[in-house]
């Protein structure tokens, strides 16, 4: 590679962040304060942060997606009541800032929060009272993204569809379907997403993380997708990478989740480098903050370092983030001016910057 960046240059560049559960990102700290507060301190797998850490490291460890999706039962139980998920999502958005992130796109399935009583519209006030609290605090802007949950029934999903669309121009910006891939097509909750489309939402699905091509197809052609979550597995059709490529639908990818949940078998195998070289719009996230142990940063460190991701190429994919916010088209332009003169000029420029 002809030149490398530090991990701390990446930090001082403005990033934004297009993938990330809210479910999947708390601090340990609050884990711990939270079960104390709700007497779940049971729940958990260890009563301490350290113990905690050690046992988070068996993630890397998950065999599929749905062992990895197991995780999940250590922080749902603890986001029943609007105090935790107002304090969830602040701090979510508190340590994005503190790397630089210019923009945040949370999202969550509300419906994993109904478990003590709480009705979908409590549920997400309290995360949009966290979000909007912490913008005020901190130089970031976010957006929340609502999701359905393809092993649930169509009916639920049409239920969170139907949230999302309530909520738009209230801080909700798009509908996502996630949750494990197999036996749970996309196309089975085509009438949320006719729904959220009908009402002109943004739309991402997660789709081809560990599936093939024909599960991102269906997210693009059944269901609208404007992005797409993962699509790891668009390189196995080459024929529908070129419609990626001729329409510049962008990839959300999150390469440590990918290289946890062993759909891809290492950062230096990762189809990353591939899908640059056959110019497919690419976006780089970290999907949960606490469960792959990561940070924007590090997400775009590790595919520096590991998957032969240039300077120039990492310069490309941070704009992405910015280019393929779920953002209106002025907004987006005038944030795109603000972080492309914030970041350091390619190598080609006239004055080299390394």
């Amino acid at each position: 590679m002809a030149s490398s960046l530090s991990r701390e240059t990446l930090h001082s560049w403005p990033k934004a962040e297009l993938h990330c559960h809210l479910d999947g990102s708390l601090r340990l700290s609050t884990m711990l304060d939270l079960a104390k507060q709700q007497g779940k301190i049971g729940l958990l797998p260890s009563d301490h942060e350290d113990g905690l850490r050690e046992i988070l490291k068996q993630v890397d460890d998950s065999e599929t997606l749905e062992a990895y999706l197991r995780w999940f039962q250590y922080s749902i139980p603890l986001m029943q009541t609007p105090g935790a998920l107002s304090r969830i999502a602040y701090e979510l958005v508190e340590d994005n800032a503190k790397e630089n992130v210019r923009y945040l796109e949370v999202r969550y399935a509300p419906i994993i929060a109904t478990k003590e009583g709480l009705t979908l519209e409590q549920i997400n006030d309290a995360v949009l009272d966290g979000l909007k609290r912490a913008e005020q605090d901190f130089d970031i802007r976010t957006g929340l993204i609502i999701c359905g949950l393809r092993d649930r029934f169509e009916s639920a999903s049409l239920r969170q569809a139907e949230l999302a669309v309530a909520y738009k121009g209230r801080g909700v910006i798009g509908f996502d379907l996630a949750g494990g891939e197999a036996g749970n097509p996309p196309k089975h909750h085509l009438h949320a997403f006719y729904h959220a489309r009908n009402n002109l939402l943004n739309l991402t699905i997660h789709a081809g993380e560990s599936w093939g091509p024909d599960s991102i197809q269906q997210a693009l052609f059944y269901c609208g997708a404007h992005r797409i979550g993962h699509g790891i597995t668009l390189p196995k059709d080459p024929e529908l990478t070129q419609y990626f490529v001729d329409h510049q639908i962008p990839l959300e990818i999150c390469p440590t989740s990918n290289v946890q949940t062993h759909v891809v078998e290492s950062f230096e195998k990762h189809p990353i480098r591939d899908l640059v070289d056959a110019g497919v719009p690419v976006t780089v996230n970290t999907d949960n903050r606490l469960f792959s142990r990561t940070t924007i940063t590090d997400e775009l460190h590790r595919i520096h370092t590991r998957s032969n991701i240039t300077v120039d190429e990492l310069r490309e994919i941070a704009l992405n983030g910015f280019r393929y916010a779920f953002l209106p088209w002025q907004e987006k332009q005038e944030l795109l001016a603000d972080v492309t003169a914030a970041l350091p000029q390619p190598a080609s420029a006239e004055t080299p910057v390394w």
